[in-house]
């Protein structure tokens, strides 16, 4: 009699890689670093690939090879980084790990559509593969813009580097948002992407899926037996999800305008956010199950009847930021005086499935608001009768359970309690989970997560095309609709958006959390 197959063993991708249980420890491999020289490249991925070698989680046998214009050497290169990794490392700088770390840099100069550059790479790599034990397994991180994707992937087929032909190599591509700026951008920047790179190699990074408190999302909901009972219509009122800045644009004009608060994060962060929230249980954790439910959500979603009236768009003006008075969005460097491009961004959105028929989902994203935060908040309904006097219960809301994303990772949860006292009297109280209270390991950054999953070739947390594409059939006809209404609407600094945001709300008998 044949041996019973035993049961299907799927990795978690919920765990964490400082668990000693199941340590996720990468091979040998380089990464390549097309934009090596931007801020993204320097505050986060720099770091966070030297966090990864001093947590053990890369080994010897790992390398960074940088690709840029500029004329440096493999010891400059090695300078710009480890100024980088003592500016904003996680782990803090050592001797000995930056040591070992360092030994496998490297730096190539050439211009994007340069053939020799590609040649020089060539080499470059080759004498990795034959000096360090790379073994031929190469990621190609383009933090680069967009318009230059298809010359840089085009130049790595051409050089032979794209492909490999050993069967136990592998070659993959890490592309950053925007992926494009509408749906038809976005099928042109897959198709020129998909021209050298197979669909299961390349890999769209979003940060924000990177987050522990983002992928805590499913471990509070499948996890928990007493919360998947009344996730569902029957008992959520609403959903709000924020992604809330203190801050005005920077020096980001050149990217920002024309691309505003709703293609930046609601496209990508917020609508991930909403998938992850509303999805149902997926047959497990593996990276086809965990996207085939996020995609059910997004077909789903369905757009207001009426824009006017749930969707809101904003610029901030001059005025006081705390202490400070800040220069209105028209005001900032780089920005045209009649741009109509918009720093918040609010919406309705409904989910057609039995789950959550009649519940609500309202996003919100800006600059310039009140704090900085990032929180998902399910509100419930109202108890359906209330055994109190109606005075008791005058300062009672409705139940909520919030999940914050940033910055005070954790979740809390808000229902009623007796007032202390002769008299009965109920009031709001909440119980909050930290984080930082909580565990004693410290979170690693989203992109250490990431970063380690490339090279691992773990794809989960990556979206793949058709989730792209599902978001931006959402937000095209929003985006349409804008288009033809003129200037958006000023609000102040330190406000929570334009009154237009308030009145999407009341117009459904509903107001926003105050975070």
């Amino acid at each position: 009699m044949p041996a019973t197959a035993g049961p299907r063993v799927v990795r978690n991708p919920l765990r964490s890689p400082e668990d000693r249980r199941i340590r996720r420890i990468a091979g040998p491999s380089v990464l390549v670093l097309f934009g090596v020289t931007g801020d993204l490249a320097r505050k986060k991925l720099l770091p966070a690939l030297y966090d990864l070698s001093h947590l053990g989680l890369l080994p010897a046998a790992f390398a960074l090879l940088g690709f840029g214009r500029r004329d440096w050497s493999d010891e400059d290169f090695a300078a710009q980084v480890q100024q980088a990794v003592r500016d904003h490392s996680r782990t803090g700088f050592e001797d000995q790990a930056w040591e070992q770390f360092s030994a496998g840099l490297r730096f190539v100069s050439g211009e994007f559509a340069d053939p020799e550059a590609y040649r020089r790479l060539r080499e470059a790599l080759a004498e990795l593969d034959r000096a360090h034990g790379t073994a031929g397994n190469y990621a190609f991180y383009l933090s680069i813009p967009p318009r230059n994707f298809g010359t840089v992937c085009q130049q790595l087929d051409d050089a032979g580097l794209a492909r490999s032909r050993e069967p136990h190599q592998w070659r993959r591509a890490v592309i950053e948002k925007p992926f494009g700026h509408d749906l038809a951008s976005a099928q042109e920047l897959n198709a020129v992407i998909e021209r050298v790179f197979p669909s299961d190699a390349i890999f769209r990074i979003d940060h924000y899926l990177g987050k522990e408190t983002v992928q805590n999302i499913l471990a509070l909901r499948f996890a928990n037996q007493m919360f998947e009972p009344i996730w569902n219509a029957h008992y959520v009122d609403h959903v709000q999800i924020t992604m809330a800045e203190d801050i005005g644009i920077g020096s980001r004009a050149g990217y920002y305008d024309g691309i505003g608060a709703a293609r930046d994060v609601i496209q990508n962060h917020l609508l991930q956010l909403l998938a992850l929230t509303a999805m149902e249980e997926p047959v497990s954790f593996a990276s086809e199950d965990l996207r085939l439910e996020k995609e059910k959500v997004l077909s789903a979603v369905r757009l207001p009847e009426d824009l006017g009236v749930h969707t809101a768009r904003g610029q901030y003006s001059a005025g006081r930021q705390g202490a400070a008075e800040v220069r209105g969005f028209l005001q900032e460097d780089g920005i045209a005086p009649d741009s109509t491009t918009e720093t918040f961004a609010a919406m309705r959105l409904d989910i057609d499935t039995r789950r959550w028929a009649g519940v609500p989902f309202y996003l919100r994203a800006g600059k310039r608001l009140g704090r900085r935060v990032t929180e998902i908040a399910v509100v419930f309904s109202r108890a359906p009768h209330l055994p109190f006097e109606s005075t008791a219960t005058q300062e009672l809301g409705q139940n909520a359970v919030v999940i914050r994303v940033q910055p005070d990772e954790g979740v809390t949860m808000r229902f009623g309690s007796k007032v202390p006292g002769s008299q009965m009297q109920v009031r709001d109280v909440t119980m909050d989970f930290g984080y930082g209270h909580a565990f004693t390991e410290a979170s690693p950054e989203a992109y250490e997560r990431l970063l380690l999953d490339v090279l691992l070739g773990e794809p989960p947390l990556f979206p793949r095309q058709r989730e792209v594409e599902l978001s931006w059939q959402i937000l095209d006809p929003i985006e349409e609709y804008w288009s033809a209404q003129g200037r958006p609407e000023s609000y102040k600094p330190a406000s929570w958006g334009p009154a237009s945001s308030d009145a999407l709300m009341t117009a459904d008998g509903r107001r926003w959390r105050r975070p």
